[in-house]
């Protein structure tokens, strides 16, 4: 299906807009697709672009539920993969946010998304547009030992290969991710998994991606994410992956507020990124920081 027959006739076909975030070079970070008024678009003409962009996620906006927030800063979010719906996605949440402060200028922000409300604060530093988002309350759960085993047999990771500081968990916050600890930067960049077999696996356990990490020093982390339920062999910078681990780092006794964390990743993809997760005294949600920058000419669908 093309983007054209998705969205209907060209003369009422949104605009879509093409970011990167987390990096400010457009050949870095995680490309997202933005529409900023998605108004008159149903699921399969949003999936229908999403898969015809190939990012790992597009972004959809339409006005907010009532109470929101104030006119113009407030709205409707949703997130669609090459395959399927996410119920929240951190690097298009930065990519839209630093797209309409463009617009209209820094300042706060707030999206409803499936997980719940999710605030936003842009700001401008040394001359370029930086995101904060602030996840929802996050939840730590265990994995199965079968799961595990599974999980670590689509990676051909032998399990002497995880790191024993890093206990396997399930992390959320605003979407579900397994996170597993590498020994050595070494077992982190040799990634190549069984797609389908671990597919099936996080449709099993409801994960958005894997976050696969190696720490560095104690706040500084290199992570890779697969995402084969989202029809992409791994996404370049997972906003919503990083909340999560800061939830993960402050539950295991890993860190403790306040803390900044800096995660490396997108480098062994040829698209470095960086992410910040800042996680604060008294407030149990973390707080993800990344810039964004146009990657390209705003496009017309159909066009």
């Amino acid at each position: 299906m093309t983007v054209e027959n998705a969205a209907g006739d060209a003369a009422r076909a949104p605009e879509i807009l093409r970011y990167t975030a987390f990096s400010a070079d457009p050949a870095g970070g995680n490309p997202a697709g933005v529409v900023l008024d998605a108004t008159g678009l149903d699921d399969a003409a949003q999936l229908a672009i999403a898969a015809e962009l190939g990012y790992s996620e597009t972004a959809f906006l339409t006005a907010p539920p009532e109470g929101l927030g104030e006119p113009g800063r407030a709205y409707t979010i949703r997130y669609f993969s090459p395959l399927a719906e996410v119920a929240f996605c951190g690097h298009a949440t930065v990519a839209t946010a630093v797209a309409l402060a463009e617009r209209q200028g820094p300042g706060d922000l707030v999206f409803a998304t499936q997980a719940g409300p999710v605030p936003v604060t842009v700001t401008r530093q040394d001359g370029a547009l930086r995101a904060t988002l602030t996840s929802v309350e996050p939840r730590i759960e265990p994995i199965a030992p079968a799961d595990l085993t599974e999980a670590l047999a689509a990676l051909d990771w032998p399990a002497a290969d995880l790191d024993p500081a890093l206990p396997p968990r399930i992390a959320y916050a605003g979407a579900r991710h397994l996170v597993l600890g590498a020994a050595t930067r070494e077992r982190l960049a040799e990634l190549a998994y069984d797609f389908d077999r671990l597919a099936a696996l996080m449709r099993c356990l409801d994960l958005t991606t894997l976050q696969l990490v190696w720490r560095e020093s104690d706040t500084v982390f290199h992570v890779r994410d697969p995402f084969p339920v989202g029809g992409v062999v791994e996404d370049p910078a997972t906003g919503a992956a990083a909340a999560a681990f800061g939830a993960y780092t402050r539950a295991l006794g890993l860190t403790t507020a306040p803390a900044t964390l800096t995660l490396h990743q997108g480098h062994d993809l040829g698209r470095p990124g960086l992410l910040t997760v800042d996680l604060r005294p008294g407030d149990p949600r973390s707080h993800v920081s990344g810039t964004a920058t146009r990657m390209e000419a705003t496009v017309t669908a159909g066009a």
